[in-house]
């Protein structure tokens, strides 16, 4: 099942897991002892992750480690950056509003 991104990213758990594997690759055991969940429930929403392509594994021996993949997260800030536009261009319509009210009260 091909995943959206977005809905890979909703959940509070996936999110804390890219924050965790951000700085270093690691193994969904690494990953579990940060969680108060089962390891099959981190293996899931690793696997999510992977589906999703926010995160890739590495085999090194008989370990599987995973790290972030920034390609989806540049993606993600893509998109949140024509929203951050708006949001911008309104709080600076709003400075020139409270400006113009404060001069005018002086």
């Amino acid at each position: 099942m091909r995943r959206d991104v977005f809905q890979a990213i909703a959940d509070p758990t996936r999110r804390a897991i890219i924050l965790l594997i951000a700085s270093q690759a690691m193994t969904p055991n690494a990953i579990a002892e940060h969680f108060d969940i089962t390891r099959q429930a981190v293996s899931k929403h690793l696997r999510i992750l992977t589906e999703c392509q926010l995160v890739k594994q590495e085999q090194a021996g008989r370990e599987i480690f995973y790290q972030l993949d920034g390609t989806k997260m540049q993606e993600i800030d893509k998109w949140l950056e024509e929203f951050k536009k708006i949001w911008e261009s309104r709080f600076n319509e709003l400075d020139k509003v409270l400006l113009t009210l404060k001069n005018n009260k002086q």
